[in-house]
């Protein structure tokens, strides 16, 4: 490689760098515990039994669910299931949290909070999830939401890394809905789809230089 062309390939490194997410992170809000979920919003209809869920303190009835496997609950919690909507109906609401909150309900406020959240065993590639919702405002920038491949809109946004985008596409922020608007994608997926849009405008970015 002739020097110049090494000059100018390594003056390219801190872009990629930047955007590739590895500044020091920011970190999120600590999760709620398995009782603050519950008693916020799993209560709604774990409470009374509201659409057959099973109610809380019931052990029998949640025995009889746990016997399936604490993975299969944790994904409908995550996904949702019949009339259980997905994240309880509350998009903010982590993976981590939903993992906690089904600790403890399934055993009656006795289990330790989970430090780790369920993660689905089948995610959607971050390709996949962009094309599905994510696109819908990214591809032409609708909202003011930074376009795929548009480095002065996304550069600014990663200066902290892209653990916070990925938290703010989790939680919402502004004009863009909590999860994307679709309650239903795990924190995996989020993860994954802002990490295949941060790499594709680094692409970008790199072919113009």
């Amino acid at each position: 490689m002739k020097k110049a062309n090494l000059v100018r390939h390594r003056s390219r490194l801190p872009l990629a760098v930047l955007l590739l997410g590895l500044f020091p992170l920011v970190s999120q809000a600590a999760d709620r515990s398995g009782k603050e979920v519950v008693d916020t919003v799993c209560i709604a209809c774990h409470g009374p039994g509201k659409d057959g869920a099973p109610k809380i303190g019931d052990r029998a009835e949640w025995a009889k669910r746990a016997s399936k496997g604490l993975d299969k609950l944790n994904e409908n919690a995550i996904t949702g299931v019949r009339r259980m909507p997905a994240h309880g109906g509350q998009a903010t609401l982590t993976d981590l949290e939903m993992t906690r909150g089904v600790a403890y309900l399934v055993s009656g406020g006795a289990a330790t909070d989970p430090q780790k959240p369920y993660t689905p065993a089948r995610i959607r590639s971050g390709e996949q999830v962009v094309k599905e919702r994510c696109q819908e405002c990214h591809a032409d920038g609708k909202n003011g939401a930074p376009k795929i491949g548009d480095i002065d809109a996304w550069k600014p946004r990663l200066q902290n890394g892209v653990a916070p985008l990925v938290n703010s596409a989790i939680g919402g922020h502004k004009g863009m809905p909590a999860r994307g608007g679709m309650a239903s994608l795990s924190d995996a997926e989020i993860r994954a789809a802002v990490n295949y849009m941060v790499g594709q405008t680094a692409g970008a970015a790199v072919k113009q230089h």
